[in-house]
């Protein structure tokens, strides 16, 4: 793909890499954590209305994800030249990128997108049922098939001390399926069987 050539300053470069390099949505929080750099104000809307990144709100934030056109931009960058005032790890990073060029390796190989668990479970609650509602494991399941078990399980167990998310048991335990008892996970030794998010 190939997209017009976007001036960007610094910190928006510093985002599209660090979302290229992460491969999967991020808030502002995993970007700072990650990269060292928030997307907010200005710079959301520049990359945005550019096409380079794409940014939704969930809750009272916003989660990012480079677009097919910000990993093109990416592809451009490997050749470009090193920005005034990059300092020295700067420089260190786009000698990378000029490596990374010269393998010829597209970038898309290098950084596959990589699901976050925990973000596809809430988007499925969220389109599953209203803000408090709650949702069978097993219906959840289906919703996320491409999914590995282990990886459900691992997200909804970290989920489950999070603040606003319940897992519980279903209580009458007669009216659970074969389904329902096969998509149960274990948490603190019990089995649950649906989950409950509340509205951020």
């Amino acid at each position: 793909m190939y997209v017009t050539r976007v001036d960007l300053n610094q910190r928006e470069r510093a985002v599209l890499l660090t979302l290229l390099a992460e491969g999967r949505e991020l808030t502002n929080a995993q970007l700072q954590e990650a990269g060292g750099v928030r997307l907010d104000g200005e710079p959301r809307r520049r990359l945005n209305e550019h096409g380079l990144v794409d940014s939704r709100k969930v809750g009272r934030g916003f989660v990012h994800e480079i677009s097919d056109a910000g990993t093109a931009w990416c592809t451009q960058e490997l050749g470009a030249t090193r920005p005034d005032r990059a300092g020295y790890l700067g420089g260190a990073l786009y000698a990378i990128l000029h490596g990374i060029e010269r393998t010829g390796i597209p970038l898309s190989e290098l950084f596959p997108y990589r699901p976050d668990p925990q973000a596809r479970i809430r988007d499925a609650v969220a389109r599953l049922t209203e803000p408090g509602g709650w949702v069978g494991l097993s219906r959840l399941r289906k919703e996320l098939a491409d999914l590995s078990r282990g990886d459900v399980d691992a997200a909804l167990t970290d989920l489950a001390v999070s603040p606003g998310v319940h897992l519980q048991s279903e209580p009458n335990t007669k009216a659970l399926t074969a389904a329902d008892h096969e998509a149960a996970v274990t948490v603190a030794g019990e089995p649950r069987h649906m989950i409950m998010i509340e509205n951020g």
